[in-house]
């Protein structure tokens, strides 16, 4: 077993924070709707197809998918959503001005390569 173990976040980690939700744009949509059909994007489904399904004009799907994350095909960097304790030993384990992805990288190759001794 491993000696390291981070704090679990809260029941509420990956709501938006209130700050954002005071920043946005009122919509006029419902959060059910816009739940519903950001649901139905994530699941493959294109914005005329969830229009006509729902009986909406497009223009309205589209306005529910405004601040939707979308993923790129070419990305070439990710997100990883780790615990404070997690984020505090990367940043200790940099190697002077290291960039924290290079960082990582070193780390994971370190591990897979312990992991096959």
């Amino acid at each position: 077993m491993s000696g390291f173990a981070g704090t679990p976040p809260g029941h509420h980690a990956g709501d938006m924070s209130r700050r954002t939700q005071a920043l946005r744009p009122d919509i006029g949509l419902s959060d059910e709707f816009v739940a519903a059909v950001r649901r139905m994007r994530k699941q493959g489904q294109e914005p005329a197809d969830i229009a006509a399904t729902l009986v909406v004009p497009v223009e309205v799907i589209e306005r529910a998918m405004l601040a939707m994350r979308t993923p790129r095909p070419e990305a070439t960097r990710g997100t990883l959503n780790v615990t404070k304790e997690a984020h505090d030993l990367v940043h200790r384990e940099r190697q002077g001005d290291e960039p924290v992805w290079q960082t990582v990288d070193r780390l994971l190759g370190e591990l897979i390569e312990r992991r096959g001794a």
